[in-house]
C-alpha cells in the first residue's frame, strides 16, 4: 500500500512538471498580456493599500502617501487651513503629505527661539527623504504583493502569481524612476494655495535675491514647517508678516465696476501682505453716473497711494472724484513717482457704459492705433522713461512695447500676462469686482482677481507677482498663485515703437 502511495506521489510530480514545462516552453501571448495587466491591476491595489506611512518632519507628523493618478505633482494638506499644490514631478503617480499632528514640544521651540529654524533648515531635509523612502519601499512591497496574489487568485497557477509579481514590480519601479527623473525641486517656490492659505501672507524677501532665495529647496521647507506651526498655534489666525523694506509691494486692481464687495476685500489684503500702492486700470464705476462718484470715497479708508487711469465706463467726473481722494493720483497722459517708481498712465479715449453704445464706438484697430500714438508721445518725451505704463486696454497697451518693462491693463475681464516681442510684459488683470451685475450674465459668475506685484526698490523691476483669485459672486473658493519672474532685469531698448502690436487673442472680444 505504501509502495503504491509513493508511486502515486512520484508519478503526479512528474506530471505536474512536465505540463509546468510545458505551458512555458509554449506560452500564449494573450495569456501573458492577461497576466501582466492582472500584475498591474494588483499593483494599483497595493499602492492604495500599503503606499502610506505617519512620519514626524520637524514639528509636525505627516502623513505621507503615494498614490496613481492621471497627473503628477504633489498635495499638502494641512486641515482645516487648506491645500498647497506643487508641480513637483511628472507622471501618473501623485505624491500625498497631510499634517496628521502638531507635536507641542518642537512646535513651541520654534515659536519661541526664531534660530530654531535655523537648525530645522538642516534637517527638515533628510527627514522629508526618510520618510519618502519608506513610503516608496511600503508601496512597491504591497504592490509586488498583491500582483503576485492576483495572478494567483484570477489564473490559480504559481507561474501567474510569479509573473504578476514581476509585472507589478516593474510597473512601480518604472513610475518611481520617472517622479525621480523629472522632480522638479523649485516647484516649491511657486505653490497654488487653495482654502483660508489663500489669505495668509506669503513669504518675499529681499528683491534682490528673491530667485536664488527661493531655489533653495531646503530653506523653503523649514519656512513652509515654521509658518504651519505659527499657524496652528495661533488657532485660527494667520501669521504676522515682516516687511523688508528693499522690496516695493504693489497690489492691482482693475474692473470693480461699483462692487462695494471689492473694498472688503482690497483692504485685509493691503493690510495682511503690507501694500505700498495700488494700481487701478480703470472702470471703477459702471456708468460714470453722478450718484456713482461717492463710490469713490472709500479709496481714501485704503491709507496707501492709489493710482488710477479711466476706463471706458468711467466718465470725467468719475476721475475727478478719484482726484479729490487724499489719496488718490490720476493719470491722464502724465507721469508720478509713486514709492519710488516711476508710473505714466492714460486714461481711456472711449466713454461707453452701456450695451447700446459700448461695441460701435472704437474698435480694435482704432485702439490698437491710439497706442502707437500715445507710445510715440511718451518715447520722444524728455525726462527718464516710466518704469510701468498703465492704460485700460490690453490693445492700447501692446502698443507700448520697448517703451517701459511693466504694461499694466484690464478691460477684458480674464486675467493673463505674456512677454512682447521687445521683451515688455503685458499684464492684464481680471475683474476685482467680478464685472458687477454683468458678471453674472454667462453661465458661471465671473471670479474676483486681483494681483500682489513685488518690485525691487533699487532697480524698480519685476521680480515676481501673486495672483489671487476668488471664486465669483458666491465666494465660495479661494486660491492664490506665485510667479517668478525669469530674467527680471532683462533690457528694454527704450526706442518709439516699429511695429504694429500684435493684440493679445483675449483682447479681440467684444468690450465689456
Amino acid at each position: 500500500m505504501d509502495h503504491w502511495v509513493r508511486s502515486r506521489v512520484q508519478s503526479w510530480k512528474r506530471s505536474w512538471v512536465r505540463s509546468w514545462r510545458l505551458s512555458w516552453a509554449r506560452p500564449r501571448p494573450l495569456q501573458i498580456a492577461a497576466i501582466l495587466l492582472t500584475g498591474l491591476a494588483g499593483a494599483w491595489a497595493g499602492m492604495l493599500l500599503g503606499g502610506h506611512v505617519k512620519t514626524p518632519i520637524g514639528p509636525a507628523s505627516v502623513a505621507l502617501s503615494v498614490r496613481p493618478a492621471w497627473s503628477g505633482g504633489t498635495v499638502i494638506e494641512i486641515p482645516p487651513l487648506g491645500t498647497l499644490y506643487l508641480d513637483s514631478h511628472w507622471g501618473p503617480l501623485r505624491l500625498s503629505a497631510q499634517v496628521a499632528e502638531l507635536r507641542p514640544e518642537p512646535a513651541q521651540r520654534i515659536i519661541e527661539n526664531p534660530g530654531e529654524l535655523d537648525r530645522l533648515s538642516g534637517t527638515i531635509s533628510g527627514e522629508v527623504a526618510h520618510g519618502l523612502i519608506v513610503v516608496a519601499l511600503r508601496a512597491l512591497a504591497a504592490g509586488v504583493i498583491c500582483g503576485a496574489l492576483a495572478g494567483l487568485v484570477v489564473f490559480r497557477s504559481w507561474q501567474a502569481a510569479v509573473l504578476g509579481g514581476l509585472s507589478a514590480f516593474s510597473g512601480i519601479l518604472s513610475l518611481g524612476m520617472l517622479a525621480w527623473a523629472t522632480f522638479n525641486p523649485s516647484s516649491v517656490t511657486e505653490p497654488r494655495y487653495t482654502g483660508l492659505l489663500a489669505g495668509a501672507p506669503q513669504f518675499v524677501g529681499d528683491a534682490r535675491t528673491i530667485v536664488h532665495r527661493f531655489s533653495e529647496y531646503r530653506a523653503q521647507l523649514a519656512r513652509l514647517v515654521g509658518n504651519v506651526s505659527r499657524l496652528y498655534e495661533a488657532a485660527s489666525t494667520l501669521p504676522t508678516y515682516e516687511p523688508d523694506p528693499s522690496t516695493v509691494r504693489v497690489l492691482q486692481v482693475s474692473d470693480i465696476h461699483l462692487n462695494p464687495l471689492a473694498w472688503s476685500i482690497i483692504r485685509p489684503i493691503v493690510r495682511q501682505f503690507q501694500i505700498q500702492l495700488i494700481i487701478d486700470s480703470g472702470d471703477l464705476t459702471d456708468h460714470g453716473s453722478h450718484p456713482e462718484e461717492k463710490f469713490a470715497n472709500d479709496i481714501s479708508t485704503l491709507k496707501v497711494p492709489y493710482v488710477f487711469v479711466r476706463g471706458n465706463h468711467d466718465s470725467l467726473a468719475t476721475q475727478k472724484s478719484v482726484a479729490r481722494q487724499p489719496n488718490g493720483v490720476v493719470l491722464d497722459g502724465t507721469s508720478r513717482t509713486v514709492e519710488g517708481l516711476r508710473i505714466w498712465g492714460v486714461g481711456d479715449p472711449r466713454f461707453t457704459p452701456d450695451k447700446t453704445t459700448r461695441d460701435d464706438s472704437v474698435g480694435a484697430s482704432s485702439m490698437s492705433a491710439e497706442g502707437v500714438r500715445q507710445a510715440a508721445l511718451l518715447a520722444s518725451s524728455p525726462g527718464p522713461k516710466p518704469d510701468i505704463v498703465v492704460v485700460h486696454d490690453p490693445l492700447e497697451g501692446a502698443a507700448f512695447d520697448g517703451i517701459a518693462p511693466l504694461i499694466l491693463t484690464g478691460h477684458v475681464h480674464v486675467r493673463s500676462t505674456r512677454l512682447l516681442p521687445l521683451d515688455s510684459r503685458l499684464f492684464i488683470q481680471g475683474s476685482t469686482g467680478g464685472a458687477g451685475l454683468r458678471g453674472l450674465e454667462g453661465e458661471h459668475p465671473t471670479p474676483i482677481e486681483l494681483s500682489i506685484l513685488y518690485f525691487d526698490r533699487a532697480t524698480h523691476r519685476l521680480q515676481g507677482w501673486d495672483d489671487l483669485k476668488l471664486g465669483g459672486l458666491g465666494l465660495t473658493s479661494a486660491q492664490i498663485e506665485r510667479t517668478l519672474e525669469d530674467h527680471p532685469n532683462r533690457p528694454i531698448p527704450a526706442l518709439p515703437p516699429s511695429i504694429t502690436p500684435s493684440g493679445d487673442p483675449a483682447a479681440r472680444r467684444s468690450p465689456p
